[in-house]
């Protein structure tokens, strides 16, 4: 994919007749192209978005070049190389240097929970007894103009302690807690544009309006509400080597420098969900070393980007998704490398989110069904047996993840966080971490191998067609302003549909036999179409006729089915997805 026209060129969006600029007031080579609205108009001041496109105009070139070496380490793979540690590099992995300490604030962070930046959803996470929030602009998120701006908006309440939501319909005030969360932000990915927003004539860079906005609008007030003198905090998703890290260390001392505050206030902790950048952690560290606050492991979009990787590799063919757990070697053995890496440099190892039978267990994503009090308890309605099921199959996962070594884990639900609070605090000698404690030197013998090795399991056409149910539906809420849908009982984001997406195309590619449920048939075009048309049927049944008729089903299955069956995968669902909604909007307030 050549990168001017697939990450930040030309886009066919949606255009309302007239000129562009909004009503906002905007510096020069700046063109806002969403609706105006008086309340965003108080996140893209003119200072703010001066702030944001000196950061555009200081790091576009470098941004691209890193795209471009996406590009190029894509061909190789696909020509038979595999990923590997850097032997250039060798001297950072053996060498005997540390991160900047971890600030007191954030020193404890056995729980966290994650979810978008609706107004509710962050006061219910920020209340939820976790110790750290993750406001997400990335895979929870649909990047409406809508959802982005609303999300500043809120989260600028939210760090100057002023958020409330009332819901007329419960008659009830939602309002922070005297004790709440501590924020982090996760900005969207360097490959993601901002359609919305143009800076000298160009797409300006998702993650950049992401990060410079809220920066720009709330480093004070969190460096003394929530930092105590650090922050604001971070989490930095899809990246896939050092070099994208060192750009963001830059933007990071950039940013800082720019309003005057010290070297290294800002932390972030590096999402490792890229096979690529699994031999890079140490890399990735170094580079950010006065802003980091560790890494994470983020087990779906590896998921994914294992099969992207070796997209040009058949005999790499993951099993069914349901399959592909922390049981796996693969898994593991980055998972323990992570661990070893971090607390040999001082930072936090972070757990991810559970395996996705967990979430089979559970009826619907939190922020969808918080009830009025914090309840403790799963929401599983009337089946008290499967939610205690549940709970221990948590449980089980969790003390899994404390006595590999990693200092906090990721939460699905709010009644989950006694529970794995529970877990952690009494394998960890009431310490607020383990970074000291377990070093895992047993995991310096991990090899390229152990982290390459290939899933085992079956593949089935309940499993082909679960991907193809699933896969529809999220691209139908995508669409339509949604990025965290429950599916039967599974949370599924932009990360866990992309691994639909790209199995079915890694299947179809290659022909795959079904094996694991005694058919015996091979995948291919016209046994796929065939589930997509009853699977369609499916879901006309199952969500009923008016609501699917209303829906974007159809428009989400010609997108979902034209990915799985093109010759080249593409990079990203979401890349090829968003110009679906991108608006542009005619000059002046408007009143659409």
């Amino acid at each position: 994919m050549a990168f001017s026209m697939g990450y930040y060129g030309d886009t066919a969006m949606k255009k309302v007749p007239g000129g562009f600029g909004g009503g906002y007031d905007v510096p020069e080579g700046v063109d806002i192209r969403g609706r105006y609205d008086e309340e965003y108009a108080k996140i893209l001041t003119k200072d703010a978005l001066m702030f944001v496109a000196g950061l555009q105009r200081e790091f576009r070139n470098h941004v691209k070049y890193a795209m471009e070496c996406r590009t190029e380490a894509k061909m190789r793979y696909n020509s038979g190389a595999l990923p590997g540690f850097d032997p250039a590099t060798k001297n950072v992995r053996d060498g005997d240097w540390m991160c900047a300490e971890v600030p007191p604030a954030v020193a404890d962070r056995r729980v966290e929970i994650t979810g978008p930046t609706e107004r509710k959803m962050v006061i219910n996470a920020l209340n939820s007894g976790a110790k750290v929030f993750m406001a997400d602009f990335e895979d929870a998120l649909s990047p409406t103009w809508e959802n982005l701006m609303k999300g500043q908006v809120n989260l600028k309440d939210a760090v100057n302690g002023t958020i409330s939501f009332e819901d007329k319909a419960r008659n009830r005030v939602y309002k922070l807690n005297d004790q709440i969360a501590k924020l982090f932000v996760r900005p969207r990915g360097w490959h993601l544009p901002e359609s919305h927003i143009y800076i000298d004539g160009e797409p300006a860079i998702g993650c950049l309006v992401d990060f410079g906005l809220y920066f720009h609008h709330n480093h004070a007030a969190f460096r003394k509400t929530q930092g105590q003198g650090f922050g604001p905090f971070f989490y930095l998703p899809k990246m896939e080597n050092s070099r994208e890290a060192r750009i963001w260390n830059n933007v990071f001392t950039r940013a800082e420098k720019m309003v005057g505050i010290e070297n290294g206030s800002i932390r972030a902790t590096v999402l490792i969900e890229t096979l690529p950048a699994a031999f890079q952690m140490d890399e990735i560290l170094y580079e950010l070393r006065d802003h980091s606050v560790g890494l994470n492991c983020g087990r779906w979009d590896y998921i994914f980007s294992y099969v992207k990787t070796f997209q040009g590799h058949p005999d790499r063919l993951l099993p069914d998704r349901v399959l592909v757990g922390m049981g796996q070697h693969f898994m593991r053995s980055y998972s323990d490398l992570l661990i070893r890496t971090c607390h040999r440099r001082g930072v936090h190892a972070m757990g991810g989110m559970h395996p996705s039978y967990l979430f089979c267990q559970m009826s619907t994503w939190f922020f969808n069904t918080i009830v009025d009090e914090q309840a403790a308890q799963i929401p599983i309605r009337d089946d008290p047996e499967a939610n205690n099921a549940a709970l221990e199959l948590v449980k089980k996962d969790k003390l899994r993840e404390v006595r590999a070594g990693h200092d906090g884990t990721w939460a699905a639900h709010p009644g989950l966080i006694p529970a794995i609070m529970e877990v952690f605090t009494n394998n960890m000698s009431n310490s607020p971490n383990l970074i000291k404690t377990m070093k895992r030197e047993d995991a310096a013998s991990i090899t390229e191998e152990d982290l390459l090795q290939i899933p085992r399991g079956v593949r089935t056409l309940e499993g082909l067609r679960l991907n193809t149910r699933v896969g529809i539906q999220y691209v139908a809420a995508w669409l339509t302003g949604t990025g965290s849908v429950p599916l039967y009982n599974l949370m599924e984001d932009a990360a866990t549909a992309e691994i639909s997406r790209v199995q079915n195309w890694q299947w179809l590619k290659y022909g795959v036999e079904l094996d694991g449920d005694g058919l015996g048939v091979k995948v291919n075009r016209e046994l796929f179409g065939k589930v997509v048309e009853e699977e369609m049927m499916r879901i006309e049944r199952e969500v009923g006729r008016d609501k699917f008729k209303k829906g974007m089903y159809k428009e989400a299955c010609k997108i979902f089915a034209r990915q799985c069956t093109a010759p080249v995968l593409d990079d990203f669902l979401t890349l090829n997805a968003y110009n679906h909604i991108v608006v542009h909007h005619p000059k002046g307030p408007s009143k659409l």
